[in-house]
């Protein structure tokens, strides 16, 4: 059944008007799309995956998108969800933003043989306050031509996307999760990719979830959801942390106060009327919701029972998580700006530590100067990423460890590695989206991180040949692949004394 699905599908997938009209048109659940056609590849944007989340609909679970009659054009991409201002972050897209914004975006190469496409998922990243899956940074076009359906997706955000309050759980039905409207969203979007990616030549048993910072930790997020269970096959975690622990819905805990006490304590700071009705919240304006931003550390990370059931890191311990391929890494100076006494959830991350872990520590990055420039990064990402993956392997998955070091020379920051988010242009192979003169050796980097992902996703494991072999990573033998700027080379985790001294660190914290 699902075969002759596909194969209908694919005869119906980008049928032109006439003979001499290449506009490429694909029919989905909802109703038929005119796209657009460039450089070998179909492109189909501003796809609706769900209703659009206002009014009454608002921190709601996704619905149903709805039908419509004719053609759609799909030559454009949508608004991105409501969100603060955002500093240059490439990641972002192109305005108008508007909670009518979970829509998603297609590319799939022309041509292709008799199987079907592998499907990458891009989630992106931004704090779950900032991002959208159309900047040109995410374009798909470069990845396509690769062999693979490449879908890029928006999902609500802040809180619009994670909140909760006493007056909206009263208003939910006793089984409807809430809290979490974010990661429901991104579930929505991949069951409309298994119900639909046979209409651009995609396979929907064949689907990877990749994404960045907080698209990273959303990727680790899905494989422990439960709903989310069999709507992807492979996943990578690009700087997704992996020790960070959520608040809950409604328990408040020592030190640790519940997604209801914080969406109380922003009524409160907004001037809202102490009772209020999940009417008046869903009045209030978008744009208010927007200050002050949430910490995504502290407020944006909620286990809310239903959807998201226990952290992270304590799924992957119990087994718990799904057990598909996984790439997953960190970049060399994540949060070279950051130090361990700034203000913030991150600045504060070395504050549990006794004088004998800290003095340890001290030594081992060879002094403070070292310590405060690198310490927050390794806490934050490298270590955890690496736990991540030794429980992952631990389990039997094939796993594949990764560090970025690649720093283009025309980088103007005094970062001594690569920055966080600093890989995204290699992984999309669109270093013209970057803003500065790139080189051939970028060039080239680009290349092996595109060809190594898309392999991945083609097969579950990144070796092609032609390139360096990529290791299998395991508890005994601690090697990953590391990006320089002289090319991919397999190698020991760098730098591995530290991370000993951190897992030490948080063990004792259990």
């Amino acid at each position: 059944m699902i075969l002759a699905s596909i194969l209908t599908a694919a005869v119906q997938m980008m049928t032109p008007a006439s003979p001499s009209d290449p506009t490429p048109r694909a029919t989905v659940e909802q109703g038929r799309l005119v796209g657009r056609q460039a450089d070998g590849v179909a492109s189909f944007k501003a796809i609706p995956y769900a209703a659009p989340p206002v009014g009454p609909l608002r921190w709601r679970p996704p619905q149903p998108a709805r039908p419509w009659l004719g053609d759609r054009d799909a030559g454009q991409v949508g608004a991105i969800c409501i969100q603060p201002p955002s500093n240059g972050d490439p990641g972002v897209g192109p305005l108008p933003m508007s909670e009518d914004c979970l829509t998603l975006n297609v590319w799939t190469p022309e041509t292709r043989g008799a199987e079907p496409l592998p499907v990458m998922v891009w989630i992106h990243g931004g704090g779950y306050n900032n991002g959208s899956g159309t900047a040109a940074l995410y374009d798909g076009t470069r990845l396509a031509r690769r062999g693979v359906m490449i879908v890029t997706v928006n999902y609500r955000l802040g809180r619009l996307g994670f909140f909760d309050h006493p007056a909206l759980a009263a208003d939910r039905a006793p089984d409807e999760p809430g809290g979490n409207y974010g990661l429901m969203d991104q579930i929505a979007a991949l069951g409309w990719v298994r119900d639909n990616a046979a209409a651009f030549g995609g396979d929907p048993s064949n689907v990877t979830i990749f994404g960045e910072s907080a698209g990273g930790v959303a990727v680790t997020q899905l494989m422990v959801a439960r709903s989310a269970r069999g709507l992807f096959h492979r996943a990578v975690v690009q700087s997704g942390m992996g020790r960070q622990r959520s608040a809950e819905l409604a328990l408040d805990r020592p030190g640790r106060p519940s997604a209801q006490s914080l969406g109380r304590a922003w009524v409160r700071g907004a001037g809202l009327p102490g009772e209020v009705t999940a009417e008046d919240l869903r009045a209030v304006p978008a744009e208010r919701l927007l200050g002050p931003m949430p910490a995504f550390y502290s407020e944006n990370l909620i286990v809310d029972g239903v959807v998201l059931t226990e952290d992270v890191v304590e799924a992957f311990a119990a087994g718990r998580q799904a057990s598909v391929p996984l790439i997953l890494g960190a970049n060399s100076a994540e949060f070279w700006w950051i130090r361990p006494s700034d203000a913030g959830a991150y600045g504060r991350t070395d504050d549990a530590m006794t004088e004998a872990e800290h003095e340890a520590l001290l030594g081992a990055y060879g002094g403070p100067e070292g310590y405060d420039q690198h310490v927050v990064s390794d806490l934050v990402f490298n270590e955890p990423l690496r736990h991540l993956a030794r429980l992952h392997a631990a389990n039997g998955h094939p796993t594949y460890l990764y560090r970025f070091d690649v720093v283009a020379e025309s980088n103007p920051e005094p970062s001594g590695g690569a920055t966080h988010a600093s890989e995204r242009p290699y992984v999309f192979d669109n270093l013209l989206t970057v803003g500065r003169p790139m080189g051939e050796r970028d060039d080239r980097v680009a290349d092996a991180m595109a060809g190594y992902w898309t392999t991945f996703a083609a097969k579950g494991d990144p070796n092609a040949p032609g390139r360096p072999v990529w290791p299998e990573f395991g508890a005994e033998r601690d090697r990953l692949l590391e990006f320089t700027n002289d090319g991919p080379v397999a190698a020991p985790i760098p730098l591995a004394h530290r991370m000993d001294l951190i897992e030490a660190f948080y063990g004792r914290l259990r």
